[in-house]
């Protein structure tokens, strides 16, 4: 019997860890956008990644949410 001790790691894109943390904080995508001054639209098409966040979106949502921009951009998992 053959036995594979790997794991798979899945890394998220920046839209589904904003996706993650907002539902984190039980908020839906209007409540996040009123607290971010973007739209409900915006916050949507950054979470399904149809519109790359700018710099300053990047920073709203890393003060938001009180995470480092390294976490959300992939290049540190915590």
């Amino acid at each position: 019997m053959l036995h594979f001790s790997w794991v798979i790691k899945v890394k998220l894109s920046f839209g589904e860890k904003v996706r993650n943390l907002r539902e984190d904080k039980d908020l839906n995508q209007t409540q996040l956008g009123q607290a971010l001054c973007m739209t409900q639209r915006k916050v949507s098409f950054i979470e399904c990644g149809k519109t790359e966040p700018s710099i300053d979106d990047i920073i709203a949502f890393c003060k938001f949410f009180g995470v480092s921009a390294d976490y959300l951009l992939g290049i540190e998992d915590k």
